[in-house]
């Protein structure tokens, strides 16, 4: 390193490509907004268009680099049109945030064999498939060609068992080991591309709503205004984690400040599973 390099320069993500799934609200939109707003060009995707054109065009609004397009995570059409608009609309690919995925609750015995398969198709399928057609693209000797990093969003219920949360850990860890063998793999192969996976805690999204409202449901708090107050007792820090925590962490991972960290996996929890 240059002594004229300034070492906070490479906590940045200047001029480099990035394609978050899941990204029309809560925590796909934040790590999209602070992607931009740390000066990547973003390509937005999402099952639901509106929505997730709505955001893109919130960030072009504010002078940021930003598209969208409709993707279905789990189906391979729609990652060949995903990579295809970053490499069109920006020149080429450098992070992917595999953040689409569903939630599940519910007791085990309750769990139907196809509830149990739509979450995985939906939530491990689409991080297969989030690896495979942009490595193929960034990889060297690939249309972009200057390998990069992925950043797969897991949970803290891909770490430890929870009540009620079953099928969804289940998928959640599955993105945990997946992360792991990817992130071995392509080094070995000499890719250039680092993987990590991110594992938020309960946040204060609508999707974490679904969550709190899983505990109402089993009988464990009254309404979800309770099921969030006991969360944040069993929490260290004492409160519940915010969309934009989760897009810090992810943010790292995408910059050259994270590049001796491959195989990974960062636990954005307030303290919880430290306990």
């Amino acid at each position: 390193m240059s002594s004229n390099t300034n070492p906070l320069d490479n906590f940045k993500v200047t001029n480099k490509v990035a394609l978050v799934t899941g990204a029309a609200q809560g925590i796909g939109a934040a790590c999209a907004t602070l992607l931009a707003q740390a000066g990547a060009k973003v390509v937005l995707t999402d099952l639901q268009e509106d929505k997730v054109g709505q955001t893109a065009r919130q960030l072009t609004e504010q002078g940021l680099q930003a598209t969208s397009c409709q993707h279905d995570a789990s189906e391979p059409d729609d990652w060949d049109r995903a990579v295809s608009t970053c490499l069109s609309h920006f020149g080429g690919l450098d992070i992917v945030v595999n953040n689409a995925g569903i939630f599940l609750g519910g007791l085990l015995m309750e769990n139907s064999l196809k509830q149990v398969r739509k979450i995985n198709q939906i939530n491990i399928e689409s991080v297969f498939l989030g690896m495979k057609y942009p490595v193929a693209a960034m990889k060297p000797g690939g249309i972009a060609g200057n390998g990069g990093t992925i950043i797969n969003l897991s949970s803290m219920a891909g770490l430890v068992g929870v009540p009620g949360h079953t099928a969804y850990g289940a998928s959640k860890g599955a993105v945990r080991l997946y992360s792991k063998h990817a992130a071995v793999e392509f080094a070995k192969l000499g890719y250039g591309i680092r993987v990590n996976s991110v594992h938020p805690g309960l946040i204060d999204t609508a999707m974490g709503d679904q969550a709190f409202q899983d505990f109402v449901d089993m009988g464990l708090a009254p309404d979800i205004a309770a099921a969030k107050a006991y969360v944040e007792q069993l929490t260290p820090l004492g409160r519940l984690g915010t969309a934009e925590e989760v897009a810090q962490t992810v943010l790292f991972l995408a910059s050259n400040a994270a590049s001796y960290i491959t195989g990974a996996e960062f636990v954005v929890d307030g303290g919880v599973t430290a306990q």
